[in-house]
């Protein structure tokens, strides 16, 4: 069936399940395209949050849409789990949870959708957005006949695309949605659901819409980490690494578009999550995985070069020294510090014994075991007498800062930029001691 053909219904009553960053923003966006959602989650307080239009975690937008969906009516949320017998769809949007060591509990998403199975309608589409690994889906599917040999819901699978911080122009304006199923009635309905944001569907077997979530993710961080070890060699050679980045999308084959800009490491547990299940595959299959294994190798070594470039300039022995660290979330625009390299560069400064101090617009409230942090009410305060500047998170509003608000504040300017965020503003100054992954000073970056 062409996609293009498909019917186009106006409502479809739809129940999004785990209402946390993933299934929030889902919930919202869904209504706000006329769909009847309801969002559910076991989590009284979230839920009660949620009801009050306040969503579990910081996302640009996110309140404001989720107060329009209240107020319009097609927007409701609920712990009852009897309330999935309405919903023609049940959008499975737990976020997977990870340890530090980027190890996935995809048991914990898997227990949660088969609770479900008592309450779904007979004809139900499940569609599971969650990041689980290839064969998941087929797992859920055994599980539900199993426990329902006659029933007739089914299983889909697509992947989640969200991007902290941008999460709601993503999910209203993709380029493109990935999309697994196992029927032409399927695509129908689902593409009923979508019509709203996209027709550009890329419709495709279950597994294969799996494997898709762990290829992109896994190309994304071999991109990362491809671009900064090679600007990590141009900082010694002498050569700088924006060049090199435009020679090398200069390339055709390569083009314009690729994930290539040297900076910091990757965080957060979304590309290592995804490689690390790559990885897992192959050793149960009995592959080699030489490539996938050696991502992390490469990203964890880079996520140091803070840490070695303080090192370089201040000594190994920071104490009496005061380091002002900009920016603490995990991206900017969010208030999430779990798996921040600026709050890792934070623990670090202090066990080495410097002074801390920090600001970040989003991270009004610092937990109890950051409590060493000075936090600072803006960049200015946070900045005064700092022996060196770090800019941890690309924050909004640190493009306003000045050259003269570096040589005001510090009685002898250094700044850490890992991103070459502030490289336009800072790098030309003499006063300032500018640095930056790859880059030599004096070449500005043109495409900033």
């Amino acid at each position: 069936m062409n996609p293009s053909e498909l019917k186009i219904v106006n409502s479809t009553n739809i129940a999004v399940v785990g209402l946390w960053h993933l299934g929030s923003v889902t919930a919202a966006c869904l209504a706000q395209a006329g769909h009847t959602v309801v969002g559910i989650d076991e989590n009284a307080r979230t839920i009660e949050a949620l009801q009050r239009g306040q969503p579990p975690v910081s996302e640009p937008g996110l309140a404001e849409l989720t107060s329009a969906g209240l107020a319009s009516g097609l927007l409701t949320f609920s712990t009852n789990l009897a309330t999935l017998s309405k919903s023609d769809i049940v959008w499975i949007a737990f976020d997977t949870p990870v340890d530090d060591d980027d190890n996935a509990d995809v048991g914990f998403v898997l227990q949660h959708v088969i609770r479900l199975f008592p309450y779904l309608k007979d004809d139900a589409l499940i569609i599971i957005s969650s990041q689980i690994p290839v064969g998941s889906t087929q797992k859920l599917e055994a599980a539900y006949r199993t426990a329902h040999p006659t029933g007739g819901a089914r299983f889909a699978y697509s992947p989640e695309n969200l991007r902290l911080g941008n999460a709601i122009s993503v999910f209203t304006h993709p380029d493109r949605i990935v999309v697994g199923v196992r029927s032409e009635r399927d695509k129908e309905l689902i593409a009923s659901a979508l019509a709203t944001f996209t027709r550009n569907i890329v419709w495709m077997s279950v597994e294969a819409a799996e494997v898709t979530k762990h290829a992109i993710n896994a190309f994304l961080a071999i991109s990362v980490t491809f671009i900064n070890e090679l600007a990590s060699i141009c900082e010694r050679v002498g050569a700088n690494a924006l060049e090199v980045e435009a020679g090398l999308k200069s390339e055709a084959r390569i083009g314009p578009g690729a994930y290539l800009h040297p900076g910091g490491a990757f965080a957060g547990g979304t590309l290592a999550r995804d490689v690390a299940y790559l990885v897992e595959i192959g050793k149960r299959e009995g592959l080699p995985t030489d490539l996938f294994e050696s991502i992390r190798t490469s990203n964890d070594a880079h996520r140091k070069w803070p840490e070695r470039k303080i090192t370089e300039l201040l000594g190994a022995n920071l104490d009496g020294r005061r380091i002002a660290v900009l920016g603490l979330t995990y991206k900017p625009g969010t208030s999430t510090l779990r798996r921040s390299m600026a709050v890792e560069l934070c623990r670090w400064l202090h066990e080495r014994g410097a002074e801390v101090s920090a600001y970040d617009p989003s991270a009004e409230v610092l937990p109890t075991e950051l409590g060493f942090i000075q936090r600072s009410g803006d960049f200015r305060g946070a900045l005064k007498k700092a022996d060196a500047a770090v800019i941890g998170t690309a924050c909004e509003e640190f493009k306003s800062l000045t050259e003269s608000d570096m040589i005001e504040s510090m009685p002898h300017p250094i700044v850490i930029d890992a991103g070459g965020y502030l490289e336009r503003a800072l790098s030309n100054c003499d006063r300032i001691r500018y640095f930056s992954v790859g880059r030599t000073h004096g070449t500005l970056d043109t495409n900033r």
